[in-house]
Protein backbone atom coordinates (compact mmCIF):
# COMPACT_ATOMS: atom_id res chain seq x y z
CA UNK A 1 0.00 0.00 0.00
CA UNK A 2 1.11 3.87 -0.59
CA UNK A 3 -0.63 4.94 2.65
CA UNK A 4 2.58 4.73 4.81
CA UNK A 5 1.08 1.64 6.14
CA UNK A 6 0.91 -1.53 5.76
CA UNK A 7 -2.68 -3.55 5.62
CA UNK A 8 -1.49 -4.90 8.71
CA UNK A 9 -0.57 -2.14 10.25
CA UNK A 10 -3.81 -0.35 9.82
CA UNK A 11 -5.42 -3.22 11.32
CA UNK A 12 -3.54 -3.49 14.49
CA UNK A 13 -4.07 0.16 14.79
CA UNK A 14 -8.18 -0.18 14.49
CA UNK A 15 -10.10 -0.45 18.37
CA UNK A 16 -13.62 -1.38 19.24
CA UNK A 17 -15.34 1.25 19.54
CA UNK A 18 -15.73 2.52 23.06
CA UNK A 19 -18.29 1.00 25.10
CA UNK A 20 -17.99 2.93 28.19
CA UNK A 21 -19.53 5.99 25.82
CA UNK A 22 -21.92 3.93 24.55
CA UNK A 23 -22.89 3.72 28.26
CA UNK A 24 -22.60 7.19 28.64
CA UNK A 25 -24.74 7.53 25.65
CA UNK A 26 -27.53 5.26 26.21
CA UNK A 27 -27.58 6.79 30.23
CA UNK A 28 -28.35 10.38 27.52
CA UNK A 29 -31.22 8.68 26.17
CA UNK A 30 -32.54 7.10 28.93
CA UNK A 31 -33.24 10.74 30.53
CA UNK A 32 -34.88 12.36 27.33
CA UNK A 33 -38.17 13.66 27.70
CA UNK A 34 -40.36 10.85 26.45
CA UNK A 35 -41.10 7.01 26.81
CA UNK A 36 -38.26 4.73 27.18
CA UNK A 37 -36.53 4.32 23.61
CA UNK A 38 -39.62 5.61 21.72
CA UNK A 39 -38.07 6.60 18.88
CA UNK A 40 -37.16 3.12 18.92
CA UNK A 41 -33.64 2.47 16.16
CA UNK A 42 -33.13 6.48 15.63
CA UNK A 43 -31.85 5.72 19.33
CA UNK A 44 -29.45 2.94 18.44
CA UNK A 45 -27.95 4.44 15.65
CA UNK A 46 -27.32 7.95 17.33
CA UNK A 47 -25.61 5.92 20.70
CA UNK A 48 -23.38 4.06 17.97
CA UNK A 49 -22.23 7.28 16.09
CA UNK A 50 -21.74 8.52 20.35
CA UNK A 51 -19.40 5.83 20.97
CA UNK A 52 -17.29 5.93 17.78
CA UNK A 53 -16.70 10.06 17.70
CA UNK A 54 -16.82 9.57 21.34
CA UNK A 55 -18.83 12.07 22.74
CA UNK A 56 -22.63 13.01 23.77
CA UNK A 57 -22.80 15.93 21.16
CA UNK A 58 -21.91 13.64 17.80
CA UNK A 59 -21.74 15.72 14.48
CA UNK A 60 -22.32 14.38 10.86
CA UNK A 61 -22.81 18.29 9.68
CA UNK A 62 -19.96 17.23 6.98
CA UNK A 63 -21.04 13.99 4.63
CA UNK A 64 -19.63 12.23 1.49
CA UNK A 65 -20.49 9.55 -0.52
CA UNK A 66 -17.41 8.08 -2.53
CA UNK A 67 -18.28 6.15 -5.51
CA UNK A 68 -15.46 3.44 -6.71
CA UNK A 69 -15.78 3.02 -10.54
CA UNK A 70 -14.10 -0.45 -11.93
CA UNK A 71 -14.92 -2.20 -14.96
CA UNK A 72 -15.11 -6.22 -15.54
CA UNK A 73 -13.45 -8.76 -17.51
CA UNK A 74 -16.27 -11.25 -16.79
CA UNK A 75 -19.19 -8.82 -18.71
CA UNK A 76 -17.75 -11.13 -21.87
CA UNK A 77 -19.79 -14.05 -20.20
CA UNK A 78 -23.15 -12.29 -20.65
CA UNK A 79 -23.75 -11.45 -17.02
CA UNK A 80 -25.19 -7.94 -17.49
CA UNK A 81 -28.30 -6.37 -19.49
CA UNK A 82 -26.32 -3.29 -20.37
CA UNK A 83 -23.08 -2.92 -22.29
CA UNK A 84 -19.77 -1.92 -20.51
CA UNK A 85 -19.70 1.73 -21.88
CA UNK A 86 -22.35 2.67 -19.63
CA UNK A 87 -19.66 2.45 -17.21
CA UNK A 88 -17.85 5.40 -18.08
CA UNK A 89 -21.21 6.99 -19.30
CA UNK A 90 -22.62 7.15 -16.07
CA UNK A 91 -19.42 8.48 -14.18
CA UNK A 92 -20.05 11.55 -16.78
CA UNK A 93 -23.42 11.67 -15.34
CA UNK A 94 -22.34 11.63 -11.95
CA UNK A 95 -19.84 14.79 -12.83
CA UNK A 96 -22.31 16.53 -14.13
CA UNK A 97 -24.77 16.13 -10.77
CA UNK A 98 -27.43 14.77 -13.12
CA UNK A 99 -27.54 11.07 -11.52
CA UNK A 100 -30.03 9.10 -8.96
CA UNK A 101 -27.30 9.60 -6.45
CA UNK A 102 -26.40 13.22 -7.13
CA UNK A 103 -30.00 14.37 -6.63
CA UNK A 104 -30.45 12.13 -3.75
CA UNK A 105 -26.86 13.22 -1.99
CA UNK A 106 -28.26 17.13 -2.77
CA UNK A 107 -30.95 16.55 -0.37
CA UNK A 108 -29.09 15.48 2.41
CA UNK A 109 -26.32 18.16 1.60
CA UNK A 110 -23.60 15.15 0.69
CA UNK A 111 -20.71 15.77 -2.02
CA UNK A 112 -20.89 13.09 -3.76
CA UNK A 113 -17.23 12.08 -5.44
CA UNK A 114 -15.90 9.23 -8.04
CA UNK A 115 -12.81 7.22 -8.01
CA UNK A 116 -11.70 5.65 -10.91
CA UNK A 117 -10.01 2.47 -9.39
CA UNK A 118 -9.88 0.68 -13.32
CA UNK A 119 -12.21 1.08 -15.56
CA UNK A 120 -10.92 0.98 -19.38
CA UNK A 121 -11.54 4.13 -20.65
CA UNK A 122 -9.24 6.83 -19.84
CA UNK A 123 -11.06 9.97 -17.65
CA UNK A 124 -9.27 13.54 -17.67
CA UNK A 125 -8.62 14.36 -13.60
CA UNK A 126 -9.27 18.00 -14.67
CA UNK A 127 -12.62 17.46 -15.63
CA UNK A 128 -14.35 17.74 -12.85
CA UNK A 129 -12.88 21.24 -12.54
CA UNK A 130 -10.13 20.26 -9.64
CA UNK A 131 -12.40 20.00 -6.95
CA UNK A 132 -11.76 16.56 -5.53
CA UNK A 133 -14.37 15.08 -7.51
CA UNK A 134 -12.63 12.80 -9.37
CA UNK A 135 -9.24 11.02 -7.94
CA UNK A 136 -8.31 8.77 -11.26
CA UNK A 137 -6.31 5.76 -9.15
CA UNK A 138 -6.53 3.07 -11.63
CA UNK A 139 -5.06 -0.29 -10.56
CA UNK A 140 -6.00 -1.49 -14.40
CA UNK A 141 -7.86 -1.40 -17.07
CA UNK A 142 -10.58 -3.76 -15.78
CA UNK A 143 -10.23 -6.69 -14.31
CA UNK A 144 -9.65 -10.53 -15.90
CA UNK A 145 -12.46 -12.70 -16.22
CA UNK A 146 -12.83 -14.49 -12.95
CA UNK A 147 -14.72 -17.11 -14.79
CA UNK A 148 -11.59 -17.91 -16.59
CA UNK A 149 -8.95 -16.88 -14.20
CA UNK A 150 -8.34 -14.89 -11.05
CA UNK A 151 -9.87 -11.59 -11.88
CA UNK A 152 -6.85 -9.87 -10.54
CA UNK A 153 -3.18 -10.54 -8.81
CA UNK A 154 -2.71 -10.53 -4.85
CA UNK A 155 -0.84 -7.19 -5.45
CA UNK A 156 -3.54 -5.80 -6.83
CA UNK A 157 -6.11 -6.71 -4.54
CA UNK A 158 -4.01 -4.71 -1.84
CA UNK A 159 -3.33 -1.96 -4.37
CA UNK A 160 -7.23 -1.27 -4.92
CA UNK A 161 -7.88 -1.43 -0.54
CA UNK A 162 -4.88 1.41 -0.67
CA UNK A 163 -6.74 3.57 -3.02
CA UNK A 164 -10.14 2.97 -1.51
CA UNK A 165 -8.11 3.78 1.95
CA UNK A 166 -6.42 6.75 1.08
CA UNK A 167 -9.49 8.25 -1.26
CA UNK A 168 -11.76 8.19 2.47
CA UNK A 169 -8.69 9.77 4.24
CA UNK A 170 -8.14 12.80 1.69
CA UNK A 171 -12.07 13.48 2.71
CA UNK A 172 -11.75 12.51 6.24
CA UNK A 173 -8.98 15.10 6.14
CA UNK A 174 -10.54 17.67 5.37
CA UNK A 175 -13.46 17.39 7.85
CA UNK A 176 -15.79 15.13 6.58
CA UNK A 177 -17.59 12.98 9.31
CA UNK A 178 -19.97 10.69 7.45
CA UNK A 179 -18.74 8.63 4.69
CA UNK A 180 -21.07 6.62 2.48
CA UNK A 181 -19.72 3.96 0.37
CA UNK A 182 -21.03 3.38 -3.16
CA UNK A 183 -20.35 1.91 -6.50
CA UNK A 184 -19.76 1.83 -10.65
CA UNK A 185 -19.46 -1.12 -13.01
CA UNK A 186 -21.68 -2.81 -15.20
CA UNK A 187 -21.28 -6.72 -14.64
CA UNK A 188 -20.31 -5.67 -10.93
CA UNK A 189 -23.36 -8.30 -8.86
CA UNK A 190 -21.33 -10.91 -10.42
CA UNK A 191 -18.57 -10.54 -8.55
CA UNK A 192 -20.71 -9.23 -5.68
CA UNK A 193 -22.28 -12.51 -5.67
CA UNK A 194 -19.20 -14.98 -6.07
CA UNK A 195 -17.87 -12.73 -3.17
CA UNK A 196 -21.04 -13.20 -1.07
CA UNK A 197 -21.04 -17.07 -1.66
CA UNK A 198 -17.62 -17.77 -0.93
CA UNK A 199 -17.67 -15.40 2.22
CA UNK A 200 -20.93 -16.28 3.86
CA UNK A 201 -21.39 -19.75 2.61
CA UNK A 202 -24.76 -19.41 1.23
CA UNK A 203 -25.85 -21.34 -1.64
CA UNK A 204 -25.53 -20.16 -5.22
CA UNK A 205 -29.40 -20.23 -6.18
CA UNK A 206 -30.51 -17.63 -2.90
CA UNK A 207 -27.10 -15.10 -3.49
CA UNK A 208 -27.63 -14.62 -7.20
CA UNK A 209 -30.22 -11.79 -8.61
CA UNK A 210 -31.45 -10.13 -11.77
CA UNK A 211 -28.48 -7.39 -11.66
CA UNK A 212 -29.61 -4.61 -13.67
CA UNK A 213 -32.27 -6.68 -15.25
CA UNK A 214 -30.99 -9.80 -16.68
CA UNK A 215 -33.48 -12.14 -18.06
CA UNK A 216 -33.89 -15.81 -17.62
CA UNK A 217 -31.12 -17.04 -19.71
CA UNK A 218 -28.96 -14.06 -18.04
CA UNK A 219 -29.24 -14.88 -14.60
CA UNK A 220 -28.31 -18.57 -15.84
CA UNK A 221 -24.98 -17.61 -17.40
CA UNK A 222 -24.18 -15.58 -14.43
CA UNK A 223 -24.64 -18.39 -11.75
CA UNK A 224 -22.44 -20.41 -14.40
CA UNK A 225 -19.85 -17.89 -14.00
CA UNK A 226 -19.94 -17.54 -10.62
CA UNK A 227 -20.12 -21.26 -10.08
CA UNK A 228 -16.82 -22.33 -12.55
CA UNK A 229 -15.08 -18.93 -11.14
CA UNK A 230 -15.10 -20.63 -7.64
CA UNK A 231 -14.07 -23.72 -8.83
CA UNK A 232 -11.36 -23.12 -11.45
CA UNK A 233 -9.72 -20.46 -8.63
CA UNK A 234 -10.39 -21.51 -5.11
CA UNK A 235 -10.49 -18.50 -3.21
CA UNK A 236 -9.99 -18.89 0.66
CA UNK A 237 -12.83 -17.47 2.73
CA UNK A 238 -10.58 -16.76 5.68
CA UNK A 239 -8.26 -14.96 3.84
CA UNK A 240 -10.16 -11.45 2.52
CA UNK A 241 -7.16 -10.47 0.08
CA UNK A 242 -7.49 -13.87 -1.52
CA UNK A 243 -11.14 -13.59 -1.95
CA UNK A 244 -10.93 -10.26 -3.88
CA UNK A 245 -8.24 -11.45 -6.35
CA UNK A 246 -9.96 -14.34 -6.92
CA UNK A 247 -13.39 -13.26 -7.79
CA UNK A 248 -13.78 -9.58 -6.79
CA UNK A 249 -12.78 -6.15 -8.65
CA UNK A 250 -11.47 -3.20 -8.22
CA UNK A 251 -14.25 -0.72 -7.19
CA UNK A 252 -14.79 -3.60 -4.51
CA UNK A 253 -11.49 -3.55 -2.98
CA UNK A 254 -11.50 -0.15 -3.30
CA UNK A 255 -14.96 -0.09 -0.92
CA UNK A 256 -13.19 -2.23 1.53
CA UNK A 257 -10.21 0.54 1.93
CA UNK A 258 -13.12 3.07 2.32
CA UNK A 259 -14.33 1.38 5.36
CA UNK A 260 -11.29 -0.03 6.79
CA UNK A 261 -10.10 4.42 6.59
CA UNK A 262 -14.16 4.62 8.31
CA UNK A 263 -12.72 2.66 11.13
CA UNK A 264 -9.04 3.29 11.43
CA UNK A 265 -10.26 7.41 11.72
CA UNK A 266 -13.51 6.56 13.52
CA UNK A 267 -15.71 7.96 11.35
CA UNK A 268 -19.26 6.32 10.83
CA UNK A 269 -19.31 4.77 7.52
CA UNK A 270 -22.87 4.04 5.57
CA UNK A 271 -22.18 0.73 3.51
CA UNK A 272 -25.15 1.34 0.23
CA UNK A 273 -26.19 -1.91 -1.77
CA UNK A 274 -25.25 -5.32 -2.70
CA UNK A 275 -22.05 -4.15 -4.51
CA UNK A 276 -20.96 -2.18 -0.98
CA UNK A 277 -21.57 -4.83 1.20
CA UNK A 278 -19.29 -6.98 -0.66
CA UNK A 279 -16.72 -4.53 -0.07
CA UNK A 280 -17.67 -4.82 3.75
CA UNK A 281 -17.45 -8.44 3.51
CA UNK A 282 -13.65 -8.50 2.44
CA UNK A 283 -13.22 -5.77 5.35
CA UNK A 284 -14.72 -7.62 7.76
CA UNK A 285 -12.91 -10.48 6.86
CA UNK A 286 -9.93 -8.57 7.14
CA UNK A 287 -10.64 -7.08 10.62
CA UNK A 288 -13.90 -7.89 11.93
CA UNK A 289 -14.23 -4.90 14.26
CA UNK A 290 -14.41 -2.62 10.72
CA UNK A 291 -18.45 -3.90 11.77
CA UNK A 292 -18.91 -1.42 14.90
CA UNK A 293 -18.47 1.37 12.10
CA UNK A 294 -20.25 0.31 9.37
CA UNK A 295 -24.70 1.20 9.20
CA UNK A 296 -26.31 -1.09 6.74
CA UNK A 297 -28.14 2.01 4.77
CA UNK A 298 -31.02 -0.31 3.54
CA UNK A 299 -31.71 -4.26 1.87
CA UNK A 300 -32.22 -3.77 -1.53
CA UNK A 301 -33.66 -6.05 -4.09
CA UNK A 302 -31.20 -8.84 -4.86
CA UNK A 303 -31.61 -11.71 -2.97
CA UNK A 304 -28.12 -11.86 -1.35
CA UNK A 305 -27.92 -8.66 -0.07
CA UNK A 306 -29.65 -9.33 3.10
CA UNK A 307 -27.70 -13.05 3.27
CA UNK A 308 -24.14 -10.47 3.44
CA UNK A 309 -25.88 -8.04 5.96
CA UNK A 310 -26.50 -11.28 8.15
CA UNK A 311 -23.38 -12.35 7.96
CA UNK A 312 -22.19 -8.70 9.31
CA UNK A 313 -24.92 -8.84 11.93
CA UNK A 314 -26.11 -5.26 11.03
CA UNK A 315 -30.08 -4.41 10.35
CA UNK A 316 -30.81 -2.05 7.64
CA UNK A 317 -31.82 1.35 8.30
CA UNK A 318 -34.22 1.06 5.20
CA UNK A 319 -36.02 -1.42 2.69
CA UNK A 320 -37.08 0.68 0.08
CA UNK A 321 -37.26 -1.74 -2.44
CA UNK A 322 -33.82 -0.05 -4.33
CA UNK A 323 -31.70 -1.76 -6.44
CA UNK A 324 -29.45 1.35 -7.87
CA UNK A 325 -26.38 1.37 -6.46
CA UNK A 326 -24.59 3.84 -6.70
CA UNK A 327 -24.73 4.75 -2.91
CA UNK A 328 -28.33 6.43 -3.70
CA UNK A 329 -29.46 4.04 -0.48
CA UNK A 330 -26.75 5.89 1.55
CA UNK A 331 -27.89 8.94 0.85
CA UNK A 332 -31.37 8.05 1.86
CA UNK A 333 -29.98 6.68 5.24
CA UNK A 334 -28.00 10.24 5.75
CA UNK A 335 -30.98 11.90 7.09
CA UNK A 336 -32.33 9.18 8.39
CA UNK A 337 -28.63 9.18 10.96
CA UNK A 338 -28.74 12.72 10.87
CA UNK A 339 -32.43 13.19 12.47
CA UNK A 340 -31.06 10.69 14.96
CA UNK A 341 -28.21 12.92 16.03
CA UNK A 342 -30.24 16.03 16.30
CA UNK A 343 -32.67 14.46 18.46
CA UNK A 344 -29.39 13.06 20.84
CA UNK A 345 -28.23 16.67 20.58
CA UNK A 346 -31.87 19.21 20.61
CA UNK A 347 -34.13 16.64 22.75
CA UNK A 348 -34.69 18.14 26.24
CA UNK A 349 -34.03 16.24 29.55
CA UNK A 350 -37.11 15.60 31.56
CA UNK A 351 -35.40 17.76 33.99
CA UNK A 352 -34.62 20.65 31.27
CA UNK A 353 -38.31 20.33 30.38
CA UNK A 354 -40.12 20.39 33.67
CA UNK A 355 -41.92 17.19 33.37
CA UNK A 356 -42.00 14.57 35.70
CA UNK A 357 -40.68 11.14 34.81
CA UNK A 358 -41.96 7.57 35.32
CA UNK A 359 -42.00 6.07 38.66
Amino acid sequence: MNTGKSIEQIIREIVPVDGDWLEKARARTRSLVMPTRALGRLHEIAEQICAIQRTLTPAIGRKAILIMAGDHGVVAEGVSAYPQSVTVEMIRTFLRGGAGINVLARQVGADVAVVDAGIIPDLDPDMSGGDRRLQVCKVGRGTANLARGPAMTRSQAEQCISVGFLAAEKWIKIGVELIGTGDMGIGNTTPSSAIGVVITGADLDRMVGLGTGVDAQGIARKKEAIARGIKINAPDARDGLDVLSKVGGFEIGAIAGCILAGAFYRRPVVVDGLISTAGALIAHTLCPLVAQYMFAAHCSEEPGHRIMLNHLGLVPILDLGMRLGEGSGGAVAMGIMEGAVRVMNEMLTFEEAGVSDKE
